[in-house]
Parts: C-alpha cells; sequence; structure tokens
C-alpha cells in the first residue's frame, strides 16, 4: 500500500513537472509530422495523431477546440488523442472548424506556436475503411506481401490474404464493387494462379487464360449490377535505368480487355478491344452504360519506352445483351497531347472522371512526375488537381461511396515508399489538401514501415474472407476453365 502511495505521488509530480508555465511564443505555426496543418477531415475519423517533424522527443502539451463546442487534451512525446473523445468532438463539429494549440518542452522551457485549424467537412465518410496491398518496395515477383483492410475509424489492421498463407504466389489486383465487398475478385499469379470471384461470401477461383487469349484477368472493375466484371489481360515487365533518377520502368509487352460475365463465367469479346494497340485499365461508368479503357501504340519495349503514350477512351456496353458498342470514343488524344493518360476511375455519382497523367508510360506508379487530374464529365473540361500533386509520384486513386473523398498513393516523402493520402471533394469539384492515413503514433510507425502501399480502395464494409479456403482452392488443380460466348 505504502509503495503504491509513493508511485502514484511521482506520478502527480511527474504530471505537475510537465504543465505548461510561461511559454515564450514561437511566432509562427508548428511544424508537425504529419502535416495536417489546414486538411479536411470526416468527422469520426481515426484521431489525427501527430508529433514535431524535426525528430525531436520534446514533450508536447496539445489542446484542441471545437468551434461548436467541446474540447480535448493530450500530453506526451506525440499527440495521442484518444478515440472515442476524438470521435465525439469531430462529430459534434462537422461543417466547422478544429483549432489546435500546440506547446513544446525543450531544455526545460516551454514555446507555444500559433495555432491552426483543422476543417471537419459536412460531408461524412461512411465507408468502414479501406483495402491495400503492402509491399516491400523491391524489384522480385512475389515475397513477403499481402492484402490487408484498415479501420478507418480507428487503427485496426487485419490480413485478407498474405503470402505465408499462399507461398510463392504473388497477388494483386483485389478489387470490390464500388465500395462493397459483397462482390470481390482478386488475381493471383504464376502457376496454379487463378481468379477470384466472391459473391455473398461464397469463393471461386476460376481459370481466366483461354487458347483465344494472351494472358489472365488483371486490373479488374465490376458493373455496378455485379454481374459482369471488366479486366485486362496483358503481361507485365520491369527493367532498370542507370545513372538515372528513376529507378525503374514497369511496362506492359501486350493488352486486352475484356469483360467477365460471372453469372456464366463467360468472356465477352470485341475485336475493338482486342487490337494490336496495347488496351488495359478497364472501369465502368456509374451508370455501367460505358467502359473506360486506355490503349497506346505498339512499341519496342523496354528500348522505346519513352515512345508509350496511351490515350483514354470509352466505349459503350449493354448489360442487357452483354454487348458492346460498335464505336470507340477518345476522350484524351495522346498523339496531339504528348501524354500518357491511365488508370480512369469515376466517381460513382457520376460527376467526374479521375486519372493519373505521366510524360509516357502505361504503368504511372513507376513515373515521378506522373499526376492526378479530373474531368468534369457534364462538360468534358480537365485539369492538374493541383491541390494533392506534389514533386513525386501520385498514382493509384479511388472514390469513397458517397464520391466526396478520395484516396491515392504518393511518393512524396521519399520518392520510394508509395503512402497513402486522403482528400475531399466538394459539389464543385473544389479538393481539400491531402492528409496522410492516420496512424497512432505516426512517426514510429512510417520510420518503420518497410511496405509501400499498393493500389487503396475503400470498402463500405468489413471484408468477410475465408483465408483457408483461399489456399485449398488456389493449389487445387481443377479450376474451372472460362469459356468465350459465342
Amino acid at each position: 500500500m505504502r509503495n503504491s502511495l509513493i508511485l502514484l505521488m511521482l506520478i502527480l509530480l511527474t504530471a505537475c513537472g510537465k504543465k505548461v508555465k510561461d511559454p515564450a511564443p514561437a511566432g509562427k505555426q508548428p511544424d508537425i509530422f504529419p502535416d495536417y496543418v489546414g486538411v479536411t477531415i470526416p468527422a469520426g475519423i481515426a484521431p489525427l495523431n501527430f508529433t514535431m517533424a524535426d525528430g525531436s522527443d520534446d514533450w508536447m502539451d496539445v489542446t484542441v477546440k471545437g468551434a461548436k463546442g467541446g474540447e480535448l487534451h493530450a500530453a506526451g512525446r506525440h499527440a495521442d488523442f484518444d478515440i472515442g473523445e476524438w470521435r465525439r468532438l469531430t462529430e459534434a463539429n462537422a461543417g466547422a472548424d478544429l483549432t489546435i494549440a500546440v506547446c513544446v518542452l525543450h531544455d526545460g522551457a516551454w514555446t507555444s506556436y500559433e495555432p491552426f485549424t483543422i476543417h471537419v467537412s459536412e460531408f461524412p465518410l461512411d465507408d468502414y475503411g479501406l483495402t491495400y496491398r503492402r509491399i516491400p518496395p523491391g524489384y522480385e515477383v512475389g515475397g513477403d506481401i499481402g492484402i490487408y483492410q484498415r479501420d478507418l475509424h480507428s487503427f485496426d489492421e487485419e490480413p485478407i490474404l498474405t503470402e505465408t498463407t499462399v507461398p510463392g504466389r504473388c497477388m494483386n489486383c483485389h478489387t470490390a464493387n464500388r465500395t462493397d465487398p459483397s462482390r470481390l475478385t482478386m488475381q493471383i499469379r504464376g502457376e496454379n494462379g487463378g481468379t477470384l470471384i466472391q459473391q455473398d461470401g461464397v469463393q471461386r477461383w476460376i481459370n481466366t487464360r483461354t487458347d483465344s487469349t494472351k494472358a489472365a484477368g488483371s486490373y479488374a472493375y465490376w458493373h455496378p449490377s455485379g454481374d459482369y466484371c471488366a479486366y485486362a489481360l496483358n503481361a507485365v515487365h520491369q527493367s532498370f535505368h542507370v545513372g538515372s533518377r528513376q529507378r525503374i520502368e514497369v511496362y506492359h509487352s501486350f493488352g486486352d480487355v475484356m469483360v467477365l460475365d460471372t453469372r456464366s463465367d463467360q468472356m465477352l469479346l470485341t475485336p475493338l478491344l482486342m487490337t494490336d494497340d496495347l488496351e488495359i485499365f478497364p472501369a465502368f461508368s456509374h451508370s455501367g452504360d460505358t467502359l473506360y479503357y486506355s490503349t497506346s501504340k505498339p512499341c519496342n519495349v523496354p528500348a522505346e519506352y519513352e515512345k508509350v503514350k496511351c490515350s483514354l477512351c470509352a466505349i459503350a456496353f449493354d448489360a442487357a445483351s452483354g454487348r458492346y458498342g460498335d464505336t470507340v470514343d477518345t476522350l484524351l488524344n495522346a498523339r496531339l497531347t504528348d501524354k500518357s493518360y491511365t488508370l480512369a476511375r469515376p466517381s460513382y455519382d457520376g460527376r467526374w472522371l479521375m486519372y493519373t497523367v505521366a510524360d509516357c508510360g502505361n504503368f504511372p506508379v513507376c513515373r515521378s512526375e506522373a499526376d492526378l487530374w479530373l474531368m468534369d464529365l457534364t462538360t468534358r473540361e480537365t485539369r492538374p488537381l493541383t491541390e494533392v500533386n506534389s514533386h513525386d509520384t501520385e498514382s493509384w486513386h479511388s472514390w469513397s461511396s458517397n464520391s466526396h473523398w478520395f484516396v491515392f498513393s504518393s511518393k512524396r516523402a521519399d520518392g520510394m515508399y508509395t503512402q497513402l493520402f486522403l482528400a475531399c471533394i466538394d459539389d464543385s469539384g473544389r479538393v481539400s489538401k491531402p492528409f496522410l492515413l492516420p496512424q497512432r503514433d505516426p512517426k514510429r510507425y512510417y520510420d518503420r514501415m518497410m511496405d509501400a502501399y499498393n493500389v487503396p480502395d475503400f470498402t463500405r464494409t468489413r471484408v468477410l474472407f475465408d483465408a483457408r479456403e483461399a489456399q485449398r482452392q488456389v493449389f487445387a488443380k481443377d479450376k474451372k476453365q472460362v469459356k468465350i460466348k459465342d
């Protein structure tokens, strides 16, 4: 009992010794990591914990006040807010600002910084979380990779499928149906590989390569009905630069696009999407009556990789008959602009089309100049998303279910590791300053994180997936062979 009282007194004395006293004004806002100064967030998202960007281990005292009321406090080596208190404060201040005051204790003296604000958007983010692949930024095939899901309203992360479950297999292209994981597809390359079609929790691993097609399906995108899923049939390769800022060039040597009828496991083909040109990165429009994709003229890659320029095109699709239109509409012509347009992703409300622009190539995550652009589908006006673009790669973007938030990967931190950023877009197309995916101890987490984030996507609900069943079916030799529809 006596020892407990002594311990309590020491704790209280330590706490008293950390109280802010006679702080000297810094005359500027704090330089924090992550940079959350002036960002816009959804109510209820995980706390935006932060530390000083200089890497110091100084004690911080942080107070957050809501314009509509409420206050919370955190003190320690980094600002570590209580999840429940943060959620209540942000929900009470939807549509208003949070004001953050930071004081730092250094060498026994306190410094107070000018307050900064975080805006809590009136647009909710009701989706459960994100799915993504985590992969070391190396150059081998397969390895210690996995597909994970993260609860956006807490810091909880859990694996969906990892290499430890299916050893030696490279898994990729996990795609839910417009944030609804009741329809899920995924591709595993290599021997005994296959394409997952999961519908309402039931897995089917099928073989999407046929004698009439060059490869199995990848880069998937669901039709809003859930009856169809579009895939690219392609081969991906990598080469290395010497004496250049670019480390690696990833490219596709060929590519076609097809649609799979998931009810009958039949492939729907058209000569317009299986030309001598390269067709890749399909995506259905919000209504499902249009299929977007990128296409480029054949080049002798890797020697002529700089000549690879992708145009952004569209073709009609009729879900009732499973037939394509007979003409191709070129939305952005690479020959006229000398740019490469890839990864078209329409917002689910039908208003916007977000895509990646690079100087060349058809794998933008390896292009340091790659930026995000936005097209207004009502006018076809386009503009670069200067609000979110940086000096390095931005790519692999996806929309939230209400089309007011998007996630993208960026290499702005060090040019090698892709990290995930989120941003808000309003009804007029104005985009907020992006913010890094929150972590409980962000400096420690991102300094020790040896994986890059790949292909992020929102999920409306938690993904339910039986990894043991996936293992059984992946290593089975009797996968159903898809057929081509006459």
